[in-house]
């Protein structure tokens, strides 16, 4: 592979309707489609790791944790250039956790991080665990593509079925037509008023749309504002997009809590 036949998939174990509201906070355009049972995937409609000047593991591991930081599930980010492939699991505030193999397919990542992946996952302990092993050890019949593969179909017994077509190693531009193919449902950039009325809804529908209020309400949100500011100035600093995309959401999210918490209180 190429530069130009790098891709990505960002694997989310939520189902779309959940995965849509924040994956519009990430103002990329994506398509999203179901991916088994309690599980959806997002294919980037465009290459920003072409365009921004950031490799493919940075960009998606940006996105990884914009999205992840303002929901209760995990996010998987798997990518692929002509160098490397790998991941970055991304849940909540937590440092991601991520694993890296050479085109050959040598393991490059640490043990260590294998199994924190499989905890945060809920994977079995043992069965998972002792089938994600040989992933980390050398094995000159594997590419880097295969131990993707071999990713997946651990992952197969948590629920997850990918697409037809949406496999891990295939370029960017064919993961896209094969999205359009099984109609992936489109996510667009609307503005951000538009990002946080979706966002709020999405709260006030939602089962603990009562009980997110309160000082314990207060002081979380607080905090994501204390933490967003800094990551975007990270971001900005650095020329990250990632960083900058993860900072904002975490802004939002905490505007969000404040303005959700003093109108609950209103109508309470």
């Amino acid at each position: 592979m190429n530069a130009t036949s790098a891709g990505a998939l960002l694997l989310c174990r939520a189902e779309p309707a959940a995965v849509r509201h924040p994956a519009h906070l990430l103002r990329e355009q994506q398509l999203l489609a179901p991916a088994g049972e309690e599980w959806s995937v997002l294919v980037p409609e465009g290459k920003p790791w072409l365009d921004g000047g950031e490799p493919v593991d940075r960009v998606l591991g940006g996105w990884a944790s914009a999205v992840a930081v303002g929901t209760n599930w995990p996010v998987l980010a798997l990518w692929w250039d002509g160098d490397r492939s790998g991941f970055t699991l991304a849940s909540g505030f937590r440092r991601p956790v991520g694993y890296v193999w050479l085109a050959d397919g040598t393991p490059v990542g640490e043990d260590e991080a294998m199994r924190t992946f499989a905890a945060r996952l809920g994977l079995d302990p043992v069965l998972d665990l002792q089938a994600l092993e040989p992933l980390t050890l050398p094995d000159p019949e594997s590419d880097g593509r295969a131990r993707l593969l071999g990713l997946i179909a651990v992952l197969a017994r948590s629920g997850l079925a990918l697409p037809a077509g949406l496999a891990p190693g295939e370029p960017a531009d064919r993961l896209r037509s094969a999205a359009h193919a099984l109609g992936a449902e489109p996510v667009e950039w609307s503005g951000w008023r538009d990002a946080v009325r979706a966002e709020f809804d999405a709260v006030e529908e939602g089962p603990l749309g009562p009980w997110l209020r309160g000082p314990t309400a207060r002081l979380l949100s607080a905090a994501q504002l204390a933490a967003g500011v800094p990551m975007v100035a990270r971001g900005v600093r650095r020329r990250s997009g990632g960083w900058a995309v993860a900072g904002a959401v975490l802004i939002v999210h905490g505007a969000l809590g404040l303005v959700y918490d003093r109108v609950r209180g209103r109508r309470g």
